[in-house]
This record gives C-alpha cells, sequence and structure tokens, in this order.
C-alpha cells in the first residue's frame, strides 16, 4: 500500500500539463484495484486549502470528491505521526510540514512509499517516492 500526495490528484484534474496524464492514469489504476493506495487526512486538508485561497472551490469541490470516492478510507494523523514529522523537520534543512507530515505517515503506517511527482521527497530517508 502506497500514500497518494495531493499533487496527483490535482495534476489529474487540472488543466493540460505534462503531468496530467501519467496522474490520471495512475488513478484508473488505483480505481481498477490494480495498485493498492490510501490517502492521509492531510491530502483532503490539503485540496480544501488550495482551491479555497485561489477561490476556484467548484473545481476544488470535485478534486475532494474525487479523492474521497477512489479512496473512501483515510489516514488519521495521530500525534505519532506528528511527532515523527517533527523529527524529520529537525534533521532536513528546508522540509515543509506537509512533507514531513506525509513522509512520517508512511513510516508510521508502515507503507511502501509515496506517489508524488514532488522530487523533495527523494531526500527523506526511508521515504520511497513513487513516480505515478
Amino acid at each position: 500500500m502506497m500514500l497518494v500526495d495531493t499533487n496527483v490528484l490535482m495534476y489529474a484534474s487540472g488543466a493540460e500539463h505534462p503531468n496530467k496524464a501519467l496522474a490520471t492514469a495512475f488513478l484508473r489504476r488505483v480505481a481498477t484495484g490494480d495498485v493498492s493506495a490510501t490517502l492521509d487526512a492531510e491530502v483532503l486538508q490539503e485540496i480544501i486549502q488550495r482551491y479555497s485561497a485561489l477561490r476556484r472551490w467548484e473545481e476544488g469541490r470535485k478534486v475532494y470528491s474525487l479523492a474521497r470516492t477512489l479512496f473512501p478510507d483515510v489516514l488519521a494523523i495521530t500525534g505519532s505521526v506528528v511527532d515523527g514529522a517533527r523529527t524529520l523537520v529537525d534533521q532536513i534543512d528546508g522540509l515543509t510540514a506537509r512533507d514531513a507530515i506525509h513522509a512520517s505517515v508512511v513510516s508510521v503506517y508502515n507503507l511502501e512509499g509515496i506517489c508524488t511527482f514532488d522530487c523533495d521527497f527523494d531526500r527523506i530517508p526511508g521515504c520511497k517516492r513513487i513516480q505515478p
């Protein structure tokens, strides 16, 4: 089982972009059961935050609905996850809080890695980045 990052959902749902076809194909594999994947609660929060900040909530609502349809079970952001994120931020200069949370989710829930286009995950030991 792997964690899916917010950017995969946003590229699949957004305007034409070089990552759109890869993201869409990946989510199709999730939908057919060919790929075992999940979300954490932070992904859903990121969707709400990003689209509401852009004042594009109509589009955001569709992305959120897609996420909840494809991933009905959402991993919780627990105290252990946040503690792990804090440790990562202590260890890795410039690591964002969101990336630290996702990487900690991978560790705490013993996931295979994170499916993302974000190369920043390449510098987090123990957090395998999986290209969509």
